[in-house]
């Protein structure tokens, strides 16, 4: 005989000799999730952006935070005290050490938001973990990381969602699926805003170490190679340099722009098979034809891209384009083209919708928007793009076995060594 919830209860009750009184918010009644019915998630290197994130997780009525990670005291503290205070307890539990987080057995999510150089390591470990994975982009450092990351989600059944939330934001989905329609025509030409390219291999000047409960450096480090402690690194001055920041900075918004890119051109199963850069633009050329431009510079004199913002897209066919920034704006060839309605001016990135797909596919087991095989491929252009860069010359591509062609050195750059202990 199978027994109800209800009953379960009435007959444990019954045999303790308590009252079977159950409160209204343990069945829902409330206005409050029944506790089967939350999703109990814990966080990993929560900084600025991750509060943003962490934000919009508790909006959502079903999320109970419980946990953060992080290897800087003031911002594990900061997290905890956010999230008592949003829940009205004290139960979120504070930790340095992640691994903590991974063997929590009633965690279901984790959203990671440490520096790139642990994205792709993480995420991995969490799938191994058995939980799900909300990842802040770049979610990989190397086109070899972004073939393990893929990988591991898909081997052992996870959600995942890369912080790409430009696909759940209504001005770039409206271009997007204004490219999909067929309205553009033919489409011949994605291009991807992208920041300034850079990687150094300078070292700053060493400093002291701060206490390991403060700051734990060998563990921020991670599977980067060691180097002294100096305070810029962890206050998120780290952009730039080659040993925490993959892609010579391309996937930094090419995570993002390159991502459109790839739906607009309804090419999210393959990639470019060949990159060639002049200067600051890399040309990327689709066995289709499609061209994939990826530039710092717009179409409107002094750099500007004509919807104005951060992030930039344009898709271009042979009967007209659309750009789409973060201003929430869009910019059309015609006004023709938004006949039947234009997206709403929203200003930002809100990643609340992004957010909400993940929680939606968490309890459905549906692939989110950013899922890892998407990203995989979008990061992989950004990395292969950028090495064609830093060989200065043109590349191949193979999208099927995902390797340069015939081209031994652009190869031995797919991968990293990453240091013991902190690989995954």
């Amino acid at each position: 005989m199978k027994f109800t919830r209800r009953q379960f209860l009435k007959t444990t009750a019954v045999v303790l000799g308590v009252p079977t009184f159950i409160p209204a918010s343990a069945l829902g009644r409330d206005g409050t999730v029944a506790p089967s019915n939350r999703i109990v998630v814990g966080g990993i290197g929560l900084g600025p952006r991750g509060r943003e994130v962490l934000k919009a997780f508790l909006g959502q009525p079903e999320v109970q935070f419980v946990m953060i990670a992080d290897v800087q005291e003031t911002r594990r503290e900061v997290v905890r005290v956010m999230a008592n205070r949003h829940h009205g307890n004290q139960d979120c539990v504070k930790t340095r050490d992640m691994y903590e987080v991974l063997a929590r057995p009633d965690i279901d999510a984790v959203v990671i938001a440490t520096g790139d150089r642990w994205h792709a390591v993480l995420s991995i470990l969490a799938a191994k973990a058995g939980k799900d994975i909300y990842c802040e982009k770049p979610c990989s450092m190397t086109v070899r990381e972004s073939q393990e990351l893929a990988d591991a989600i898909n081997r052992y059944g996870r959600v995942f969602q890369a912080g790409t939330q430009r696909r759940n934001v209504d001005n770039f989905r409206f271009a997007a699926q204004l490219a999909l329609s067929g309205r553009l025509g033919k489409i011949h030409t994605v291009h991807a805003g992208i920041l300034p390219l850079e990687e150094s291999f300078k070292w700053l000047p060493a400093e002291p170490e701060p206490a390991r409960d403060l700051v734990d450096w060998d563990r921020w480090l991670g599977p980067a190679p060691w180097r002294p402690y100096n305070k810029d690194y962890v206050n998120g001055r780290w952009r730039g340099y080659f040993d925490f920041h993959g892609g010579a900075a391309l996937p930094e918004w090419g995570a993002h722009t390159v991502d459109l890119c790839q739906w607009a051109a309804n090419a999210d199963d393959t990639t470019p098979v060949a990159y060639e850069a002049d200067g600051q633009t890399i040309y990327g050329s689709y066995a289709n034809g499609t061209k994939l431009v990826m530039r710092l510079s717009g179409f409107k004199g002094e750099g500007n891209w004509v919807a104005p913002g951060t992030c930039p897209v344009r898709f271009e066919g042979d009967e007209g384009w659309i750009e789409a920034a973060d201003t929430g704006k869009v910019a059309v060839s015609s006004p023709k083209l938004l006949e039947g309605g234009a997206p709403a001016t929203m200003p930002g990135t809100d990643p609340t919708k992004h957010v909400r797909d993940f929680l939606n596919c968490v309890k459905s087991r549906a692939k989110p928007a950013g899922n890892a095989d998407i990203t995989r491929r979008g990061h992989i252009i950004s990395h292969a793009a950028s090495i064609g860069w830093r060989l200065g010359r043109k590349v191949e591509f193979d999208p099927v076995s995902e390797t340069f062609v015939n081209d031994a050195d652009a190869n031995r750059m797919c991968s990293r060594a990453r240091r013991a202990p902190w690989h995954a």
